[in-house]
């Protein structure tokens, strides 16, 4: 779907090969580049129409058939890449922000944040992202490398503090304006128009089940609201940490999965369409997300494996034998080195030996590779 676009040269019978090049040479003048075979035009036409896969070692011994949809896969390899982009252009659309006059303002835990900071950098756009210092080293440095100023907030206030902050930005910052993720109704437009659609095209409209981590609830109530309207007997599973059990009707409290569990109900999730919410632990979540990577090959973040772990939950019931469910992988794994996730993983790499020799650093801060005791 997405590898390198078939661009055809050379000649064809009947002179088509010199039309097609006096048309591209055309286009080019007139400022049609974008236009030539299926080149994309910038980055944002990559957005989207990500590939389903069938998980099959995680998932032995489940009564269910389950598959992953990967938005892993995307440009900047997360969900939020969907919503960034609709969210900006929605606004856009609508005579609100633009480039030349308006400073973007937005709390993320990361992927939505990193969504919306290329796609700044495509179109212009100042970026002011609030983020919970709680979130990974690599979110940070990504946000930085697409040109967005970030603002770190006290972890022990969730996503709350984030929103705390950017408001008080906003509210210094002539211009600003905030697109708000947790509230914008663009950020559930775009998952039942493109997402949603997706699965059932996918599926060939046999999916049963749809279970998908609560961050913002976009990706739950957009594509829950379009499967319900195909197929009202499709089940939609809402997953959330089980240490911040909100849906759930419990309290907001630390945890280590990162992008769902904000801490509060957020405004645009439809909780009508959610049949059942599942808690899974962060260790749990760590565990599944570590065996997608050695099992299935599929590196992704600990929201991952926290989903992942809550679909086989749910696939494991007898009731449920036979049954196509779809989960959603959210994000790429490499973004989440510095967490719990590939802590013993990083630390055994940094003892590494090289040629039975190990590195070792003396007060003056001088690397020296000495002979192993082993």
């Amino acid at each position: 779907r997405r590898g390198h676009p078939a661009v055809r040269t050379g000649r064809r019978p009947g002179g088509r090969g010199r039309r097609e090049k006096a048309s591209a040479a055309k286009a080019m003048a007139d400022g049609g580049a974008r236009k030539i075979g299926n080149v994309k035009g910038d980055v944002t036409e990559l957005i989207g129409d990500t590939p389903l896969v069938f998980l099959n070692k995680v998932t032995a011994g489940c009564e269910a058939k389950i598959a992953a949809k990967m938005e892993s896969m995307e440009p900047c390899c997360s969900v939020k890449d969907r919503i960034g982009l609709n969210m900006i252009e929605d606004a856009e659309r609508k005579g609100l922000i633009s480039p030349e006059n308006t400073t973007l303002v937005e709390p993320t835990s990361g992927n939505t944040g990193i969504g919306l900071a290329f796609i700044a950098a495509v179109k212009g756009y100042k970026l002011v992202l609030t983020m919970p210092a709680s979130m990974s080293l690599e979110r940070r440095v990504m946000l930085r490398s697409f040109g967005a100023k970030v603002v770190l907030t006290d972890p022990g206030k969730g996503m709350g503090g984030a929103v705390a902050k950017a408001s008080e930005i906003m509210s210094q910052t002539p211009g600003a304006y905030m697109l708000q993720q947790f509230e914008n109704p663009a950020n559930v437009e775009v998952h039942k128009k493109t997402t949603g659609p997706e699965l059932w095209k996918d599926t060939n409209g046999s999916i049963d089940m749809f279970v998908s981590g609560v961050g913002t609830g976009g990706t739950i109530t957009g594509c829950g609201e379009y499967l319900k309207e195909k197929n009202a007997g499709v089940q939609v599973v809402a997953v959330e940490p089980k240490e911040s059990p909100v849906l759930s009707g419990g309290s907001p409290g630390p945890h280590k999965i990162q992008g769902i569990g904000a801490g509060f109900v957020p405004k645009i999730l439809n909780t009508e369409i959610i049949d059942e919410v599942v808690q899974v632990g962060s260790d749990e979540a760590i565990s599944m997300a570590r065996r997608l990577a050695t099992e299935e090959g599929l590196l992704c973040g600990i929201s991952a494996g926290a989903a992942v772990n809550a679909a086989i939950s749910v696939g494991s019931r007898p009731e449920n034998k036979g049954k196509l469910i779809v989960v959603v992988i959210p994000s790429f794994g490499e973004r989440y080195l510095s967490t719990a996730l590939f802590s013993e993983l990083k630390e055994e790499a940094e003892n590494m030996k090289i040629n039975n020799r190990i590195k070792v650093t003396d007060i003056a801060g001088r690397e020296f590779y000495v002979p192993s005791e082993t």
